[in-house]
């Protein structure tokens, strides 16, 4: 086993996110879709079977805290690299130090490799051996998407674990854990509001909240302003520097913010529409609910006035759980200035509603018998078969009128879907 875990210097002199590491797997806080008790990936390491793994996710999610805890719970040797620094040298002395330790003490060895996607190729190619040997057992922290950046060899070898941004009452779990650690109690020192407005301000990163967590411990801790504690949300904001916006996902200011959001944009103003997209993820809005919110917009206002919105925004939100935050800003800012300087059209968001309170509304016909599965009707019309690829034939029971649901705008490129269905139309009158 490696010196990891028996430090020499004092507990004290470590950092309050290292000294409040849970002892073993089990201690692994918000990351339930993982490690629960039905889990096959937990059981099979808490009985000693190490995997491969890519450990993918935002930063202070808990990926190193797992590595140190899967190797000092199954007794393995333990090598840390970081890519960042890590040569092909430095790479290839860890794996034979692992290859060593197998053959000599019979031991297996955990390489963690943080960072893992700032390998290139050539470094990445170095693990396969070792990997495919047994010599070590990878397990590679990212927060970048592993199809994206890491070899095809290599990532089939392995098993990747996403680790998500920890829920706020887990954060909650997380903070009043390492207060009584700390032996402190955590009422005294920051207040309820203060509390919950630190748990969304650090937007699921742990080691975020308990580097902002112990900054205010050690003032508390040296008793020379105590007026201020327990922390409020003004205190706070001394604290992180940083004037905190008054958004709470649970409450008003959550469904105005989205609302004026989508209004800015309905009404062609780009610049209105990033004010209310930069507030709401400053104050701390999940960025997918922003980008989802853009793909049902793309198609109830935009609709076929340019056909491009709705595949723009699917790729925004593709973007945005690829890459996260901050740099998914990039992606959204492309897509709500895209969609907010669109030509506008809600023919097919009205079209669809027409259509379904009639179905509510009336009786279901039966479909006529040329439009069924069912084998092939001689009397259907295939209209590709006919020039301009229409020809004239009824498509709507028979027992029913014909309904009027889309009534496509003059405006952009449903200007041209209206000029053809005139003439559609002008077809059948004739």
């Amino acid at each position: 086993m490696s010196d990891l875990f028996s430090f020499s210097e004092s507990k004290d002199l470590l950092p309050l996110a290292e000294r409040s590491r849970p002892k073993d797997l089990s201690g692994l806080i918000g990351q339930g879709h993982l490690f629960n008790t039905k889990s096959p990936i937990l059981s099979l390491l808490n009985n000693g079977q190490l995997l491969n793994l890519i450990l993918w996710g935002p930063p202070g999610t808990g990926k190193t805290t797992f590595a140190l805890n899967l190797a000092q719970q199954n007794k393995s040797n333990f090598i840390q690299l970081n890519a960042v620094d890590a040569g092909v040298k430095e790479l290839k002395a860890a794996c034979e130090a692992g290859r060593a330790h197998k053959l000599e003490q019979r031991q297996k060895t955990i390489l963690f490799v943080d960072e893992i996607h700032r390998f290139n190729k050539t470094q990445q190619d170095v693990l396969l051996p070792y990997v495919e040997r047994g010599d070590v057992y990878l397990v590679g922290a990212t927060t970048e998407y592993p199809s994206y950046e890491l070899n095809k060899a290599l990532l089939s070898r392995c098993q990747v674990l996403e680790f998500r941004k920890i829920p706020e009452a887990d954060l909650q779990t997380i903070l009043k854990n390492a207060a009584i650690n700390e032996n402190r109690n955590l009422d005294k020192i920051l207040s309820l509001e203060a509390l919950d407005i630190l748990t969304r301000f650090v937007d699921g990163d742990a080691r975020r909240l308990l580097n902002v967590f112990e900054t205010i411990l050690n003032v508390f801790l040296l008793e020379t302003d105590p007026e201020i504690f327990p922390v409020t949300e003004t205190g706070l904001e001394l604290f992180l520097n940083k004037r905190l916006l008054s958004y709470d996902k649970k409450s008003d200011n959550h469904y105005d913010s989205i609302s004026a959001f989508i209004k800015s944009m309905r009404g062609s103003d780009p610049d209105a529409a990033l004010y209310y997209m930069a507030r709401m993820l400053e104050g701390g809005e999940d960025p997918v609910f922003i980008a989802r919110r853009m793909i049902v917009f793309a198609s109830e206002d935009i609709g076929n006035a340019d056909p491009r919105a709705l595949p723009l925004a699917i790729a925004g939100l593709q973007a945005v759980e690829a890459i996260g935050m901050p740099e998914s800003r990039i992606n959204l800012a492309q897509v709500v200035t895209f969609l907010a300087s669109c030509p506008k059209s809600n023919a097919s968001y009205e079209a669809v509603n027409h259509a379904m309170a009639y179905v509510k509304e009336n009786v279901n016909h039966d479909i006529p018998a040329i439009l069924k599965s069912a084998g092939k009707n001689q009397n259907y019309k295939y209209p590709h078969s006919y020039p301009k690829g229409y020809v004239k034939q009824k498509y709507w029971p028979d027992a029913m009128d014909p309904q009027h649901f889309y009534e496509p705008k003059n405006i952009g490129f449903e200007k041209n879907i209206s000029e053809y269905l005139k003439w559609i139309k002008s077809e059948k009158d004739s």
